[in-house]
């Protein structure tokens, strides 16, 4: 989309994650699902050292510094189940008994779990010129860092908590060791979107929002 102006972010939404494979030469991601309801994200990237040649007595020729990893954080309402399970590698829900023969189910969280590589994606809106735009965005490849958990009683109303999560970024295992992608413009959230979940292979889309719905009531 051509557009002289200048654009503004304006909006983040629909934080996507699948699991990152490389065989061969090409990145494979799979079981690919909505993570949860995007509040906010930050990337924060680490950059070599520029590496500076001096001649007659000053700066004569610079090599910018080189992506060397960083750290996405995102603000979510909160990770759907399959989601967390999925990126914290957490085991199948087990059934214990407990009480007189009454059983239930627990998420075990032990030396059982192990974070797997992820691809991150969400979409990204900009405004130029009073026109929206849409930008699916790809981290290609990361790992989640085990999350903190807090929470509040509630008091006169309800108060809006949010989870915060952390994650490295890498380059992927290419010969051209991307890092990020970034689509096409778009110019509808919907657009971005399947262009999102499309490259992240996120089939299971309804059972994601099946799984909000059990979340959310």
């Amino acid at each position: 989309m051509e557009n002289a102006n200048g654009r503004v972010v304006t909006g983040f939404s629909h934080p996507v994650v699948a699991k990152y494979d490389y065989s061969g030469s090409e990145v494979a991601y799979s079981q690919g699902m909505v993570l949860a309801r995007g509040v906010s994200v930050k990337l924060s990237v680490n950059t070599s050292e520029s590496n500076d040649f001096y001649a007659d007595n000053g700066l004569a020729e610079t090599e910018s510094g080189e992506f060397s990893g960083g750290t996405a954080n995102l603000v979510v309402d909160g990770m759907h189940p399959k989601a967390e399970q999925l990126v914290l590698g957490l085991p199948e829900p087990e059934q214990i008994t407990y009480g007189e023969s009454q059983t239930t189910k627990v998420t075990k969280y032990g030396a059982a779990a192990k974070a797997p590589y992820v691809g991150i994606g969400y979409v990204t809106e900009y405004t130029s010129g009073g026109k929206k735009i849409y930008v699916p965005t790809i981290l290609r490849k990361g790992k989640f860092q085990q999350p903190s958990s807090n929470a509040k009683t509630r008091e006169k109303g309800s108060e809006w908590q949010t989870q915060e999560l952390t994650a490295d970024v890498l380059r992927d295992d290419t010969a051209a060791a991307d890092w990020k992608w970034i689509g096409e413009d778009q110019t509808t959230e919907t657009a971005a979107i399947e262009v999102l979940e499309g490259i992240m292979n996120v089939t299971a889309a309804h059972a994601a929002a099946l799984t909000r719905e059990e979340t959310y009531g």
